[in-house]
């Protein structure tokens, strides 16, 4: 329980570093479509990296510190899948917003996502 708390303490706090960030960036990126924040959170277990989308859903990624295979353009292509899958489940007509996410394509993305990262 103590390494789950750990993780959800490291989660959050990457979530005020993701608010930081928006709040900081101004005007002047505000018209992207997308936004990637790089490395947020960098621990001795966790990397944790940040993405937010124009409508100001945020993502964020964690990586086991010790792995050291994934490159930041791979992080930014997973994010863009990531970004990707969620669209295609929030344009569904049958979809409720705030419903949690049933989706059997998103949840293979992210699995996918998951097993890459290993």
């Amino acid at each position: 329980l103590n390494g789950e708390l750990k993780f959800h303490y490291t989660v959050h706090t990457s979530l005020d570093v993701v608010e930081e960030k928006i709040s900081g960036v101004g005007k002047a990126l505000a018209d992207q479509r997308e936004l990637y924040l790089g490395l947020l959170y960098p621990t001795e277990d966790y990397k944790v990296y940040g993405y937010v989308t124009n409508s100001k859903v945020k993502f964020v990624i964690v990586v086991d510190s010790s792995n050291t295979s994934l490159r930041d353009n791979e992080i930014r292509s997973m994010f863009r899948k990531l970004h990707n899958s969620f669209t295609d489940v929030m344009c569904n007509p049958f979809y409720n917003p705030g419903d949690p996410i049933q989706s059997k394509a998103f949840d293979s993305i992210v699995s996918t996502m998951m097993v890459q990262a290993c």
